[in-house]
């Protein structure tokens, strides 16, 4: 059997040699093969290593750092942004994603001359505003876009506390040393949107109590309407606005009963925490990472570790543990092309982001350099929607 999908899989195999033209996300950034990595740079606030390996056709992960000022207003406040955005159906929402929100969170962080809970909640917000107007205009000429969203993980740190805020199930993960035993424990600071939580689904019910199949167990997952794994995202306009669940929109995204209330909400969940100088270092991932490694698996590689190639190393893990799942050697998995290779894994977006106590307590007041760097790929047309995305497709997140 397993010879028998070699073999397939084989066929699907093409030369790699000047295939790609590759992003020039940041000039640090190397390429190997579907794997993207920065194996070392530093923000305001420490060190911080990235990495991401593609496995849909079109990369549906995007993600960011931006380090220094976090307002258009010189005076600051000064910082570090991190954004991880886990597309489904298409790239649309996580690209759209990735162009607008840290410019948002600058004009609201501006006008309230502070970083705060508000301006983050203001800038998820617009940012959903703008893409339901994205959605509005090319709805007559493409109908599908309506049913691409993405889930959308951001941390920033300023004034030494850590804001994370959260729509769907990606994660960030504190790794904090115990002074007693010097053991570094991890903490998980976001709160994720995933029906296969019963919190999740009680929410769901208690928000739609009309609806008796407003979760449904498929395939033995759980589902919103039976068509989507998260309850929180930025897009998915089909199924937060009646006017875009009809047709031309493919059929299996189409529900039975109009719309009366938004199903899905791009409202986060946010956390605030003071941080402490035996906070070491935070791991901002995807879930195609957390599928493989647990929280604390993951905090023990960047531990056990040099902080150079932090990010990759955790990609690479969790790429061999996929790869055993299915019984075959990394390196065959390797050699897997994008398209098939989502047979076997998720993209993987991995941001680490070590905390130097001595710069977190000066960075807000020390006007540093900024710094922007996104996450590589193989550079595709932009506002090329994925062909034929089913609703399978556009559940796993």
């Amino acid at each position: 059997m397993l010879s028998e999908l070699m073999n397939y899989l084989k066929s699907c195999f093409r030369p790699r040699s000047n295939r790609y033209v590759h992003t020039g996300a940041d000039s640090g950034g190397r390429q190997d093969g579907l794997l993207w990595y920065k194996d070392t740079g530093q923000h305001i606030n420490g060190d911080f290593s990235m990495a991401v390996v593609q496995a849909n056709n079109l990369l549906e992960d995007q993600s960011q750092l931006e380090s220094g000022s976090l307002s258009t207003h010189e005076s600051g406040p000064y910082g570090t942004f991190v954004g991880v955005y886990d597309g489904h159906g298409g790239p649309e929402t996580s690209r759209y994603i990735n162009d607008h929100l840290f410019q948002h969170l600058k004009r609201f962080s501006s006008e309230q001359q502070s970083m705060s809970v508000d301006v983050i909640r203001k800038a998820f917000q617009a940012t959903e505003e703008g893409f339901l107007n994205v959605v509005t205009r090319q709805w007559p000429m493409k109908p599908q876009i309506a049913a691409v969203g993405s889930c959308c993980l951001v941390g920033v740190i300023c004034n030494e506390t850590l804001y994370i805020a959260n729509c769907g199930d990606s994660r960030a993960v504190l790794g904090r040393i115990v002074k007693a035993t010097g053991e570094v424990l991890s903490i998980q600071l976001s709160q994720e949107h995933n029906a296969c939580i019963e919190s999740v689904r009680q929410e769901l019910q208690s928000l739609h109590p009309d609806d008796p199949h407003i979760v449904v167990l498929k395939h033995n997952v759980w589902r919103v309407k039976g068509l989507i794994q998260i309850s929180r995202s930025i897009g998915d306009v089909y199924l937060k606005k009646a006017e875009f669940n009809r047709e031309p929109l493919y059929s299996k995204f189409r529900l039975r009963d109009p719309i009366k209330r938004p199903i899905l909400s791009a409202d986060p969940a946010i956390s605030v925490i003071q941080l402490q100088p035996h906070d070491q270092f935070i791991i901002f991932a995807s879930d195609g990472l957390w599928e493989h490694l647990t929280n604390q698996e993951a905090v023990d590689i960047v531990q056990k570790h040099p902080r150079s190639g932090s990010a990759k190393r955790l990609v690479k893990t969790a790429l061999q543990e996929a790869a055993k799942k299915r019984e075959m050697r990394y390196s065959d998995l390797k050699k897997i092309d994008r398209g098939v290779r989502r047979h076997f894994h998720d993209d993987i977006t991995v941001i680490v982001v070590f905390l130097d106590s001595n710069l977190v307590s000066k960075a807000s007041s020390v006007k540093g350099p900024n710094l922007s760097v996104r996450g590589g790929g193989i550079n595709l047309p932009p506002n090329t929607l994925a062909p034929y995305a089913s609703a399978t497709e556009a559940g796993n997140t």
